[in-house]
This record gives C-alpha cells, sequence and structure tokens, in this order.
C-alpha cells in the first residue's frame, strides 16, 4: 500500500506492507486526509526522527467491530505524536474508540478537515469552562483551530472577539482567551480570568496573578468527534477546504500550505 514518509525531511510517497488491524481496532481505508502545522513541524525534524505523518482521517471501514461495520464512512483523529500511527496511508488501523460516523452532510474532503482542528477547539473550550454571555478572545481566528473555535463558542452563547496578527484592534478584561499561536496577551485577561494556549512550541503561557492558564496537548476522542458531526450536520460549523491534492502530489501541497492566505485546510485525496 502507499504512505508518505519522511525521508531526509522530504516527503516521499512510498510502497509499505500491508497489516492487519490489532485488538480493539478498525481498519480504515483511507480517502481524505488534511494537512496540518503539526505535520509540517514533524517533517522538519522538530519532535526528532519521525517517519509517518498525518493526524486527520476520513475513510470506510474495510474491518469492523462494535458499533462500525465495513463500508461505513468515519472519521478519526490519530494522535500520531504519541502512537506513531500516521494517517498518510491508503490504510489505518485506529481503536475504535478513536472513531466517528463521518458527517452526513459533508464530503470526505470536507470531513477530513474536522478531526484535529475539532477536537483542539472543543478541548481547549472545555477547559475555560466558557458561560452564556463571558467574553471570549481567540487569538488566530483566522486559522483552522481559530475559526472553529469561533464557531463553537457563539453556539455556546458566549460573546466573540477576534484577533489576528494583522489585527491588533482589540479591547481588555476579557473573561478568557483561546491562544492558538503564541500571542500570549495575557495581559488582556480580566482578574479571575482563563486562558488556554495550543502553541507549545512556544512555550509555557506567561503567569499573571488572578489568571488560571494552560497549554492544552489534543488527545483522540471518538465521543467528542461524534458530537463534533452533530454540529456539522445541524448547520452550526462550516467546515472549509482551501485546496485538495492528490496524495502524489503531496509536496505540492506543503507548497500550498507554506505560501499561506488559506481559505481552508490544504487536504489531501487517496
Amino acid at each position: 500500500m502507499r504512505a508518505v514518509r519522511v525521508e531526509e525531511r522530504e516527503l516521499r510517497v512510498v510502497d509499505v506492507p500491508e497489516f492487519a488491524p490489532g485488538p480493539g481496532e478498525l481498519l480504515i481505508r483511507t480517502v481524505a486526509s488534511s494537512v496540518n502545522p503539526v505535520d509540517d513541524k514533524t517533517r522538519q525534524g522538530l519532535f526528532g526522527e519521525v517517519e509517518e505523518l498525518g493526524w486527520d482521517l476520513a475513510g470506510v471501514v474495510v474491518t469492523g467491530r462494535g458499533d462500525f461495520q465495513p463500508g461505513d464512512r468515519v472519521i478519526a483523529m490519530s494522535h500520531q505524536l504519541s502512537t506513531g500511527r500516521g494517517t498518510w496511508a491508503d490504510f489505518v488501523a485506529i481503536p475504535e474508540a478513536s472513531v466517528s460516523p463521518a458527517p452526513e452532510t459533508a464530503s470526505f474532503v470536507e470531513a477530513a478537515t474536522l478531526p484535529l482542528a475539532g477536537l483542539t477547539a472543543v478541548q481547549a473550550l472545555d477547559w475555560l469552562q466558557l458561560r452564556t454571555g463571558e467574553r471570549l478572545l481567540v487569538a488566530g481566528a483566522a486559522g483552522a483551530v481559530g475559526g472553529l473555535a469561533v464557531q463553537l463558542a457563539r453556539a455556546r452563547g458566549v460573546e466573540v472577539d477576534e484577533l489576528t496578527r494583522e489585527n491588533r484592534e482589540i479591547g481588555r478584561d476579557y473573561d478568557a482567551v483561546f491562544d492558538t499561536y503564541g500571542a500570549f496577551v495575557v495581559d488582556l485577561v480580566a482578574d479571575g480570568g482563563r486562558y488556554a494556549s495550543i502553541a507549545s512550541q512556544a512555550g509555557p503561557v506567561p503567569k499573571q496573578a488572578g489568571v488560571r492558564t494552560t497549554n492544552i496537548e489534543v488527545r483522540e476522542d471518538g465521543a467528542g468527534l461524534r458530537e463534533l458531526v452533530k454540529l456539522v450536520d445541524d448547520g452550526v460549523l462550516t467546515l472549509r477546504v482551501d485546496s485538495t491534492f492528490p496524495v502524489r502530489d503531496v509536496r505540492a501541497a506543503h507548497e500550498r500550505f507554506w505560501q499561506g492566505g488559506l481559505n481552508g485546510k490544504v487536504t489531501l485525496l487517496f
């Protein structure tokens, strides 16, 4: 089967042996995935020598178990850095607990943009414990994670302001800040507020008296994906695709990712 591997910091599509799912795992035929910042950081060697890439998965069940039968359309997120299980391959074996039915209202390509970005956003918002009417600042709202966080927070009745690298004209005294790129604007949080960052490469959030802070580490969560899928099918969440490349053109996909100015996620089609 085909799989994307990193060889001397270069992306290559190679043939690798097929495999069978282990205990508690589903075998899924990959239809689409997407390019995330963590994939490019991995390619650059920032997390050590890692061969496999890919966190997002949208595809069809080949070997089922539990609630999933062969032919079912599904999505999943693989925490590639901790499991070593990349999703950029024709077939992926992944724990049943990490899998969700795919959205009925979205294509495979659209669905492939949801797992990592959606789970990151919802897990951060859950930690922030936002209540109706509170004020949230999303730093990096133009990105995939930030864009979904804005939609999710507004659906919960939260007042949201958006901070981008280009727009620094924002207010103060927010109840919470969700920081996706290391803006570290802790001074904008009101006393007793919360600050969550996913910019692990930028380091820990600076401490400030009266503000609770954390660095969010996303985790696999099939149940959480099911909730996100429902929001997509209910029209609450909109999924954005910038461009789609066949997996054989994975280098071109990364070049598009590096160009910036994306109107959604760069996706791979298998």
